[in-house]
């Protein structure tokens, strides 16, 4: 009986799909033009439900990056994940499901539909991270899903309040909207793209299987925050202390790289780098600029997730670049692509990630901001060459440490022709839209020593970087825990409770009895009694899901 190949199907649908949308970019984009489609869904008396779908320039170039990069990643997961066992089908349509919640969001110009698709990519995303059905891969599902989660409250709040303004097509209001609306959304955003202090879920997700790592850090569920910011922004958001939390978040993601030792929870700290500086840059106000890097940055990320699969792959399922070292004399094409998006994301010249680099430092020059801005920008450049360079001499200069049975070479397969075409992407897709797009018609006049500060600092990074693996380090254990934990991100919600339960019990002492009701064991005491029913709850059969279901529909109506 003959098998159909899903996922080579799905490939070429989503491949020649790509092309097509980004030459009607190109043509809308030139020509100016904006299209409306309304499909109307539900119409009763004077309520008129319809389906909005926004097209313009930067709605269908984005959808292009997206297929673009979701075709490359299925042609990869034919090899990666196989394609003929049932669970690599469940796996292929959940990645579709996928990929179909980000088109949602990305294509709608109305809060309701976007929440749909919101919501898709995070209930997607749980069910991507727990595949391989482990207890690691389960509580790292968690932290994902209810982070996630709890960005849905400022978007569900927002949705409320932009009633008062008529409808929730929100583009029509951008220039009235309150500032408190904005900062809702600005939360949303912040746990989807994982600012701090919502940055532990993303190197968490790492436990999802190394092509879903690619397309959720490059291109879909950490840029959809970005996307909704850029989508909503007026000129009158310019705010110092959004600015300097993405910046710590810059700061706080490179210096934990610099401490880290797994391979993919690394390229995941320079993604959280990399949203940093594009958040800082639309808070600057240059949204054209966040924009163009989140498509450059989109390539070379997915390359070099695909790349560190491959290394994966071949080394027994080992992710310590500890025990890499000397992948270079097996792997010699993977190394170079590898080498190359590395380049791209420290902003080497002429690379794809060099020209909205350069852009957002020299247009953030001309801002009105302090110098401890400027200070900490220059240092979040130095920071990433540094990582990059350690990343490099662990897998490619160091002795051979891996299995000396394992047998590997470098042939030609469906992995290899993947990270070709990101690799041509990222070599260059900077130039090409950049002439494309006209993101260059910026006319800004510097210094010669401004203009080779950014490379300088680039250098030397990398410089400082070399120079650590022959330092003897004398830091505390403490030192090197407090970064591996991402500044312990991960115990701050632990502490709060527990604070407010110390209180309580102190407290306790001090007032009438009905205080031990009220304070810490009347709040444990219900907290017991609450997660019990819900585990009761969801632990039940699907008639009471529907009964309830039923049951709030009949009152809604």
């Amino acid at each position: 009986m003959f098998k159909s190949n899903y996922y080579f199907m799905w490939f070429m649908m989503l491949f020649f799909l790509s092309m097509i949308l980004f030459l009607l970019s190109m043509y809308i984009g030139y020509n100016g033009l904006i299209y409306f489609f309304e499909y109307n869904l539900y119409t009763f008396n004077s309520i008129n439900l319809c389906y909005l779908i926004f097209v313009d320039w930067i709605s269908m170039s984005f959808v292009s990056v997206v297929l673009f990069i979701s075709s490359m990643v299925l042609f990869y997961s034919m090899q990666y994940m196989g394609y003929t066992s049932y669970s690599s089908i469940r796996f292929l349509f959940l990645v579709l499901l996928f990929i179909f919640s980000m088109l949602l969001m990305i294509m709608s110009p109305n809060l309701m539909s976007i929440l749909l698709g919101w919501d898709g990519l995070g209930l997607v995303s749980y069910c991507l991270v727990i595949y391989y059905s482990s207890t690691k891969s389960y509580l790292a599902g968690l932290i994902t899903c209810l982070t996630n989660r709890l960005g849905d409250v400022g978007l569900l709040i927002s949705i409320c309040w932009m009633i008062s303004y008529g409808s929730w097509h929100f583009m029509f209001y951008s220039m009235f909207f309150s500032k408190y609306l904005y900062l809702l959304l600005v939360l949303s955003c912040f746990t989807k793209s994982a600012q701090i202090p919502f940055s532990c879920w993303l190197p968490a997700a790492m436990a999802a299987p190394t092509p879903v790592s690619a397309l959720v850090h490059s291109s879909t569920l950490v840029t959809a925050g970005v996307y909704l910011l850029i989508r909503f922004y007026n000129y009158f958001n310019f705010n110092i202390y959004l600015i300097f939390i993405s910046l710590m978040t810059m700061i706080m993601s490179s210096v934990c790289a610099l401490f880290e030792y797994d391979l993919k929870k690394i390229i995941a700290l320079s993604t959280l780098s990399q949203l940093g500086l594009m958040m800082t840059s639309l808070f600057i106000g240059m949204v054209e600029l966040s924009y163009f890097h989140l498509i450059t940055h989109a390539m070379f990320k997915s390359l070099l997730f695909l790349c560190s699969g491959i290394f994966i792959y071949y080394m027994n399922d080992n992710q310590d670049i500890r025990v890499m070292g000397s992948v270079c004399m097996n792997l010699p094409f993977t190394t170079s692509c590898f080498n190359i998006s590395s380049l791209s994301l420290c902003g080497i010249p002429f690379l794809s990630g060099f020209y909205s680099k350069d852009l957002i430092i020299e247009g953030s020059l001309l801002s009105s901001l302090n110098l401890l801005i400027f200070i900490l920008f220059y240092l979040s450049l130095g920071l990433t060459s540094g990582y990059s360079l350690r990343l490099f001499y662990y897998s490619m200069i160091c002795v051979c440490n891996y299995n000396p049975l394992s047998l590997f070479k470098d042939d030609l397969d469906y992995m290899k022709f993947s990270i070709f075409m990101l690799t041509l992407f990222s070599v260059m897709g900077g130039c090409l839209i950049i002439w494309m797009m006209n993101f260059d018609m910026l006319f800004m006049v510097f210094p010669i020593y401004m203009k080779l500060l950014i490379l300088l600092m680039v250098f030397f990074g990398a410089w400082m970087s070399f120079e650590m693996f022959f330092f003897n380090y004398l830091f505390f254990v403490g030192f090197y825990l407090f970064n591996n934990y991402m500044w312990f991100m991960y115990s701050y919600s632990f502490n709060m409770y527990n604070m407010f339960y110390y209180y309580s019990m102190n407290s306790m002492n001090k007032v009438l009895p009905w205080g031990e009701y009220y304070g810490a064991m009347g709040l444990s005491y219900y907290l017991l009694k609450l997660t019990n029913y819900f585990q009761n709850y969801f632990s039940s059969s699907l008639k009471i899901f529907l009964l309830m279901f039923m049951f709030w529909f009949i009152l809604l109506i």
